[in-house]
């Protein structure tokens, strides 16, 4: 997976995170909010520039988590704060596959 990829995941996420946001105003407030479908269709979009294998993972821990991928600071998953073992600070900055916290499975990316 190379780092293209890993952004585009995480502009998915930011998108769902916006549409969710939303809806729970509708549900809360009981007003319709404007630009849902418009970030709907960008959800589509960035979802057509992903791949399926990255995004039914994605999809998998959405069920479980609100925030699927979490950044990586001071060695530190930000998802559980769980300290991450030392064999991953090499491999998650320069590795080119999918690096999950091995605590809580979230998909990682690192701070630069």
């Amino acid at each position: 997976m190379n780092n293209t990829e890993l952004e585009k995941l995480v502009h998915y996420q930011d998108i769902d995170l916006m549409m969710r946001e939303a809806e729970e105003v509708e549900k809360t407030l009981g007003f319709q909010i404007e630009g849902c479908e418009k970030l709907q269709a960008a959800k589509e979009e960035q979802a057509r520039h992903i791949s399926p294998r990255y995004l039914n993972t994605y999809k998998r821990l959405r069920t479980r988590y609100k925030r699927p991928i979490v950044p990586v600071k001071d060695d530190t998953c930000l998802g559980c704060f769980a300290k991450l073992p030392t064999a991953f600070m090499g491999m998650g900055k320069t590795d080119q596959k999918l690096m999950t916290c091995e605590h809580c499975g979230r998909i990682l990316y690192w701070m630069v």
